[in-house]
């Protein structure tokens, strides 16, 4: 067992710089992310008690993410990406802390927050993918998300375990003579995500990354290949934005308090974190569809549980599901996209950039489309009914994404394959 951790490190040392690089700025953003991901919808729902408010929160978020996509892609003719990359690091760790040092949250405070916190996740995604996208080719790119996954599954296990735990601890607790409650908890949390932060972005100054040669990113045109790329993107962020929200509200409402939440999403999480690095480790282009298509339907299955129990048990399942999907969906996904790029981008002689941002707005288009959906059947109907058959119609709609992925890497691979 020694021997093969060892072979393992010594493959991951093998990696170019910039990829290693890479890895390491990811593994240590990827402790950050949990806390934006799961515990944010937490804290909104523990001091609102409302979930339409976090469904707003998300619409904001989304909304500061399209936005600072196109800034930044003027921002890349000035800047070097990886100093961009590290301003969108820092910048979520900031958004994260004046959030939960707010004395009230309102509509137009959840608003202001959840556009800075997407003004960071713009920032931050859009150079990651520019980066990876640049730093991997196809043949490598299943190690690099593999691994990526891992770290991130990883985390998703211990780092809501321990905060979860230490949020139901320390709530109450008398230290150095003052109490404090769950809310100061939070404060504490993200004073350490901010410290963090400073650490991924000095290990990113030691890559050697390079900006896109052509300037031009902005266009409203384009090869149909890349369309049917965008219909890919749509469906994925219409379960992208209830993966951020729903386990939060559904744990909250049915299971109990933080600290169930963080024990919920850890339980199952460390077979997925072997498991992803295993298939990356190991898989071929060839296996993408296989794992794209296993990590769609275990998340249908979730969604059906939840929706027909509704209960303590049915959301168990259903975060446990999301547990298992999420790593594997992203696994093949990304993998798919950037193949995607470096095809249309050879064919219409394009800054890759053109491509990534196009691609965020794909998504924004499908986030919105889900959350709208959420907010529409909790205002016309009840939260209750959203809570249960939104995510079964969206569950569904995802299974429309394997035979789109399939089409699209066939038409690469016969069509394109030599552009």
């Amino acid at each position: 067992m020694k021997k093969k951790l060892f072979s393992e490190f010594d493959f991951f040392k093998s990696q170019p710089k910039n990829i290693r690089t890479l890895l390491i700025t990811n593994m240590l953003y990827a402790l950050i992310l949990p806390i934006i991901e799961i515990f944010v919808g937490a804290y909104i729902m523990r001091n609102t008690g409302s979930p339409s408010f976090v469904a707003i929160y998300q619409l904001c978020m989304y909304c500061g993410i399209v936005l600072t996509s196109v800034l930044n892609g003027f921002l890349l003719k000035t800047f070097k990406v990886n100093i961009l990359y590290s301003f969108g690091i820092m910048l979520s760790a900031v958004a994260l802390m004046v959030m939960m040092f707010l004395q009230s949250l309102g509509i137009v405070e959840l608003g202001i927050a959840g556009f800075a916190l997407g003004a960071s996740t713009g920032f931050f995604w859009t150079n990651r993918y520019l980066l990876t996208l640049n730093s991997t080719n196809d043949d490598n790119r299943n190690y690099f998300f593999g691994l990526e996954s891992f770290f991130f599954s990883l985390w998703s296990i211990l780092v809501p375990l321990v905060v979860g735990v230490f949020l139901a601890e320390i709530d109450g607790r008398t230290i150095f003579n003052h109490v404090f409650n769950v809310n100061m908890g939070y404060q504490a949390i993200t004073v350490v995500a901010f410290f963090i932060a400073v650490g991924a972005c000095v290990v990113l100054s030691g890559g050697n990354f390079t900006n896109p040669t052509q300037k031009d990113f902005i266009y409203f045109r384009f090869h149909i290949l890349w369309r049917k790329l965008l219909a890919l993107a749509g469906l994925k962020g219409m379960v992208q934005g209830f993966l951020v929200t729903a386990p939060a509200i559904l744990v909250m409402k049915l299971v109990g308090n933080e600290g169930s939440l963080g024990l919920i999403q850890g339980v199952g999480g460390a077979v997925t974190a072997i498991l992803v690095y295993v298939l990356g480790r190991i898989s071929k282009p060839e296996h993408r569809m296989h794992i794209f298509g296993f990590g769609l339907l275990v998340f249908f299955v979730g969604t059906v549980v939840n929706g027909i129990m509704f209960s303590a048990f049915g959301v168990i399942v259903f975060v446990l599901c999301k547990v298992l999907f999420q790593p594997l969906h992203d696994l093949a996904y990304f993998p798919t996209m950037m193949k995607t790029i470096d095809a249309v981008a050879a064919i219409e002689k394009r800054n890759e950039y053109a491509y990534i941002m196009s691609h965020e707005i794909g998504l924004f288009i499908g986030r919105a489309i889900g959350m709208l959906l959420f907010i529409g059947l909790a205002y016309f109907v009840s939260e209750t009914f959203a809570l249960k058959y939104a995510l079964i119609i969206v569950g569904a709609l995802q299974l429309l994404s394997l035979p789109l992925a399939k089409h699209i890497i066939n038409e690469i691979d016969t069509k394109y394959s030599n552009k």
